[in-house]
């Protein structure tokens, strides 16, 4: 187990005994070691105080970047936009390896977002979900409800998780460092594929950039596992994003830099401010292991460590904490809905929401293709490695049957092979690709909070 000092910080509560913080898989600040016991419940009256004293669990890998690494928090500078993973400093498009990347021939442009703009403060005043059930990890073991955060506060733990507003993408060689069962987030944008790794997106949780000339928003809350791309414009306005610190049903909570307002990253919904009740759009994505998405995309690009920020990247101390969240120890504090038992609370689903209905996949252990109708359109779910993947399932106005075969997935019509990618690559549809469908791929008890009028799918 590695320990570090936390920077011009006193030890949190769980270790105050030894004077560090303890960083690994398994220590989460929100229970006591002694007991295993669960150190907040909703039902119970807390003031902010006891909140602050009690509630440790908060997000330990993003901590040990702000804290022991970068010095962010609370008002400490951030670290170097020129220093790498390996904390040297290296010029814009070169990998941390050295390596150079070559951004004018193989790698389309992508300008990712102007300098970002500080937002204005947060409207309180406006607001779809009580003030005291959102909840900032303040990074020191302690934690603050919104209806007790002042300005400061709020301004202090700003980006404290640094977006990454300029991304820098390499050939799939420039994904070598990353184990092949490592998890990404695949997008893709016109006809260029996009992986986001885990392990870079467990430190900054937000990418900003403009893809095939769209807006996008890369977001992932690895406390729920929720990796959601969004289309970053809304009312015809492009909004760019940064990270709040808090959480919302043990979930990131978002800024857009534009309004101030805060945002439910699995709702894709403003909670706070004056966008309150404003949707984002969510865009087709999946989550696959590093060897799955590679194979089926060759030429993808993969977001590199040349983040400016000095992060251990190839550490998941997030690799064991499903277990955790099935025990019934969440990060923060959840409602009831989140606690439906249906499914256990870290069982990895695929959510669809068409025309009102929405459905959810359980894909930890699927291995065939799901035939079904949501919201009045035939969709297709094919698993991955890790995930699964969403399209239509209407080919020429004709709806299709899939179904595994010794060759792969086919079609009952015509015996046609296709991929998880959506493409057919032998038969009467070869090279025909099918309309993917929007999709956000998180915990169960992360989809379920958000949609409590889910249903799931049962086979």
């Amino acid at each position: 187990m590695l320990h570090i000092t936390p920077v011009g910080r006193a030890p949190c509560g769980l270790c105050r005994q030894t004077g560090v913080m303890r960083y690994g898989p398994r220590w989460f600040h929100g229970v006591r070691p002694q007991t295993g016991v669960p150190l907040f419940d909703r039902g119970k009256a807390v003031g902010a105080d006891s909140v602050s004293g009690d509630m440790k669990l908060w997000r330990v890998v993003a901590f040990f970047a702000a804290v022991g690494l970068a010095g962010t928090a609370c008002g400490a500078a951030p670290s170097s936009p020129e220093s790498s993973s390996e904390g040297q400093a290296t010029p814009s498009g070169v990998e941390p390896s050295g390596k150079p990347v070559d951004t004018t021939t193989s790698l389309p442009e992508t300008a990712g977002v102007e300098e970002p703009a500080r937002p204005p403060d947060v409207d309180l005043s406006v607001h779809s979900v009580p003030l005291d059930e959102v909840y900032f990890d303040t990074f020191d073991g302690g934690s603050v409800p919104l209806s007790d955060s002042t300005p400061e506060l709020r301004e202090r733990l700003l980006d404290v998780i640094p977006p990454i507003d300029r991304p820098v993408y390499g050939d799939v060689s420039s994904g070598d460092w990353l184990d092949p069962s490592d998890p990404v987030l695949g997008y893709v944008a016109g006809d260029q594929a996009y992986a986001y790794p885990f392990k870079i997106l467990n430190f900054h949780e937000i990418v900003n950039d403009d893809l095939d000339g769209l807006p996008v928003l890369i977001s992932y809350c690895p406390l729920c596992r929720s990796a959601i791309v969004y289309d970053r414009r809304v009312g015809g306005d492009v909004l760019s994003f940064g990270n709040t610190s808090a959480l919302y049903e043990s979930d990131l909570v978002m800024v857009d830099r534009s309004t101030g307002s805060y945002w439910w990253q699995v709702a894709g919904t403003a909670i706070v401010g004056p966008l309150t009740g404003a949707r984002l759009e969510p865009l087709p994505s999946a989550v696959a292991t590093w060897a799955d998405w590679a194979s089926q995309y060759p030429e993808t690009l993969v977001l590199t460590r040349d983040t400016g920020y000095s992060r251990p990247y190839e550490r998941d101390a997030f690799a064991d904490y499903a277990e955790i969240v099935d025990s019934g120890r969440f990060a923060f504090p959840v409602g009831e809905a989140a606690r439906d038992p249906r499914l256990q609370p870290s069982a990895l689903v695929v959510g669809v929401v068409l025309a009102e209905a929405t459905r959810a996949y359980p894909v930890d252990n699927l291995t065939d293709p799901i035939n079904d109708e949501v919201g009045g359109e035939p969709i297709v779910v094919f698993p991955t490695d890790g995930g699964a993947t969403v399209f239509s399932a209407v080919v020429n106005g004709e709806t299709l049957l899939f179904q595994s075969s010794d060759a792969g997935v086919v079609d009952a019509k015509t015996g046609s092979v296709w991929t998880s990618a959506g493409v057919a690559v032998s038969g009467s549809y070869e090279r025909t690709a099918l309309r993917p469908i929007p999709s956000r791929t998180t915990f169960w008890f992360a989809f379920v909070g958000a949609f409590p009028d889910v249903q799931v799918h049962t086979g």
